[in-house]
């Protein structure tokens, strides 16, 4: 058994985990990052920037060499029921230069910054190691015991970070409970077709026909992203009608990909099923231990915010986190200082995913006929500009603390 010693070990290779990463390092912190995934050459579901992201990633230098391996501009989000859009939301109104949503392959963001995080000497990444223990030393967390490609491996760390997800094996054995919270109607079938490159700047739009609403946009390279939404836990008696009734279903709702659909989508097994639920663990803190990201709070695809609210997530943990090594004080109610800067944005986030959900994806026909009116309203009112800077920017601003890089 192998054993390293760092400042910090960040448990998850994600946006939450790696932008906390370089910004420790740029900080003169020490880090190590275990990774259970061997590279980012996989599918991911989250691939929309919201401003408040791009905005961020900017301020670390990331976001311009991310953008260089390959994204798509979306100025517009469009609601669509019966080929009739019902709601027009321009990112155009916001200030430039971030006016706009970035449909990017995750694997570039994580790339780019992994890169970044390379450069300094303090930082060390396993890849394919997943952790299997946390190490407790004097009534604290004090690392982790992780399962690699060269066996197993002990990092002893000041202090610990899980962000290795909505399933957080961090947060499982550090026994604090997930608090799933079953507040979305839908579930979501996410799948990729093969199509030629955008000519111009495409929206991102929810399509609403007599069925089940499908979210669909550009991705990179020469794809198109679609996920077809369907009653919350309702899957098994859809998979029982066969992949005909679900290409068929879907195919309805956009005519223009129902080809494609039907040569590409050939099995269930073509397909991804999100389990959407919401969740927000018990605690976020414990001695030695701090969860951000999806390990701390679990979220909708709606609205584009899971990357955004790991980015800002990261950015704020990070003068937490660097007082508390600085003063060698890593317990629960000096980590727990990140969760009362946190947790009431990220509930209003969830409060206007909910909302969002019920009046873009509910069916019956009390809210197929209260819909366009109530869109309407929403357009022509004050409401509208402040709905909007929220879900670009999340809840309130966030700024990286530039003061505190060494390097």
């Amino acid at each position: 058994m192998a054993d390293d010693r760092t400042d910090c070990c960040i448990v998850g290779a994600g946006p939450a985990g790696l932008v906390l990463a370089l910004l420790l390092l740029r900080s003169g912190v020490r880090v190590t990052v275990l990774e259970r995934a061997r590279s980012f050459d996989r599918e991911y579901r989250g691939e929309i920037l919201q401003p408040g992201g791009l905005a961020l990633l900017d301020e670390l230098d990331v976001l311009a060499g991310a953008r260089a391996r390959g994204a798509y501009e979306h100025r517009r989000f469009r609601l669509v029921e019966g080929g009739r859009t019902l709601l027009d939301i321009d990112y155009r109104r916001l200030p430039a230069p971030y006016n706009f949503l970035l449909s990017i392959p995750q694997r570039h963001v994580l790339e780019e910054l992994l890169d970044r995080c390379r450069a300094f000497d303090g930082f060390s990444y396993l890849a394919g190691t997943r952790i299997s223990e946390l190490v407790h030393h004097a009534g604290r967390i004090a690392g982790v015991v992780g399962d690699g490609p060269d066996g197993r491996r002990t990092v002893l760390a000041r202090c610990v970070v899980g962000a290795d997800g909505r399933y957080s094996k961090t947060r499982t054995l550090a026994g604090i409970p997930a608090g799933r919270l079953d507040v979305f109607a839908q579930d979501v079938l996410w799948f990729k077709l093969p199509v030629p490159p955008p000519r111009s700047s495409p929206d991102v739009r929810i399509v609403r026909w007599s069925g089940s609403p499908v979210l669909v946009y550009h991705s990179w390279p020469d794809r198109v992203q679609l996920g077809w939404t369907l009653p919350h836990r309702g899957y098994p008696a859809v998979a029982a009608r066969g992949v005909g009734y679900v290409t068929g279903q879907i195919g309805r709702a956009v005519p223009e990909y129902a080809d494609q659909i039907h040569e590409h989508v050939r099995a269930l097994s073509d397909l991804t099923l999100l389990d959407v639920f919401a969740g927000c663990a018990r605690r976020w803190a414990a001695d030695g231990l701090l969860l951000i990201g999806d390990s701390a709070h679990t979220h909708s695809p709606i609205g584009a915010q899971g990357i955004n609210l790991a980015v800002q997530d990261a950015v704020v943990a990070h003068p937490v986190l660097l007082a508390a090594l600085r003063s060698g004080d890593v317990s629960a109610p000096r980590l727990d200082r990140f969760t009362g800067q946190r947790r009431r944005s990220v509930e209003r986030v969830l409060r206007l995913q909910v909302m969002q959900s019920r009046a873009m994806l509910s069916a019956g026909r009390l809210a197929t006929a209260v819909r366009p009116r109530v869109a309407k309203l929403l357009s022509h009112t004050p409401l509208y500009p402040k709905v909007l800077h929220r879900i670009a920017y999340g809840d309130r601003p966030v700024r990286v603390a530039a003061d505190l890089f060494t390097a």
